[in-house]
């Protein structure tokens, strides 16, 4: 398959890798990265040749969110209209990642951004280098995020801080919190993390998939898929707010960014 958002490569034995490929959109997710992702996480999740897959960023960054100029691209699956439509959406996306058979991996250096920590959270690992940063600036300006996994991860008072403020947190307190596996030097990142892939791609398959399960399933008894289906409409409820319409009637780009410096 020929990818225009996305390069795929095999990493190592038994190892799918898969790049998001805009450096020059710093990685930003449009509806045809999304489209082409799933492709190739499915593709992998069908492949008896791969046991793991790794998802990373081209460039300085592994992702600044959703790409919020793109517009009118046809979506990758249906989602029922009405308010609450988008994050519904990228919601039932980030749960068709979590219900793959094979386990994921993100590989973070640079910066997540909003849906970049949204595609972060949905992958069954994460492991960072040092120096990257997670930030959810949305939560300024607009709505609280999409895909709402946070009191789950990385409980109720670190929740709390990521959605009020929506500050940045390096790489180093990614994992303090629990919203990350591992810290690394950037320069180290690829190397450990195929080390990583390896030792987990030397189980097999089908076991893989019982062991991801296992935690999965336990996660959704203390009511996570349920959560984040709520917090969606939420999401919808803030696009009502007088703040929220009048922001989007100017710039919401300029307000996003300005939202992500530090007062």
């Amino acid at each position: 398959m020929t990818y225009q958002f996305i390069a795929v490569d095999d990493a190592a034995p038994r190892i799918r890798r898969i790049t998001l490929n805009r450096p020059e959109k710093r990685n930003a997710i449009n509806n045809g990265m999304r489209a082409e992702l799933f492709a190739a996480l499915e593709a992998a999740d069908a492949d008896p040749a791969v046991h793991v897959s790794i998802i990373r960023g081209a460039g300085v960054c592994f992702s600044a969110g959703y790409d919020l100029k793109a517009t009118g691209e046809e979506k990758p699956y249906y989602t029922a209209g009405g308010d609450g439509s988008w994050s519904r959406h990228v919601t039932e996306g980030w749960l068709r990642m979590w219900d793959l058979a094979k386990p994921v991996i993100a590989q973070v250096h640079g910066y997540a951004m909003a849906g970049g920590t949204e595609l972060a959270a949905a992958c069954d690992l994460v492991y960072v280098a040092h120096d990257a940063t997670f930030s959810y600036p949305v939560v300024r300006v607009i709505s609280p995020p999409d895909f709402q996994y946070h009191p789950w991860l990385v409980g109720m008072r670190n929740a709390m801080e990521l959605v009020l403020m929506g500050d940045p947190i390096s790489g180093d307190d990614a994992v303090r919190i629990g919203m990350a596996n591992r810290a690394f030097d950037a320069s180290e990142l690829d190397e450990r993390v195929i080390e990583l892939a390896t030792r987990i791609a030397g189980v097999p398959a089908e076991l893989l998939q019982i062991n991801k399960r296992s935690v999965h399933r336990a996660m959704e008894i203390m009511g996570i898929r349920e959560g984040v289906r709520a917090g969606s409409e939420l999401q919808a409820l803030a696009s009502q707010l007088p703040s929220t319409k009048a922001m989007l009637e100017g710039d919401p780009v300029a307000q996003v960014k300005a939202a992500g410096k530090r007062e």
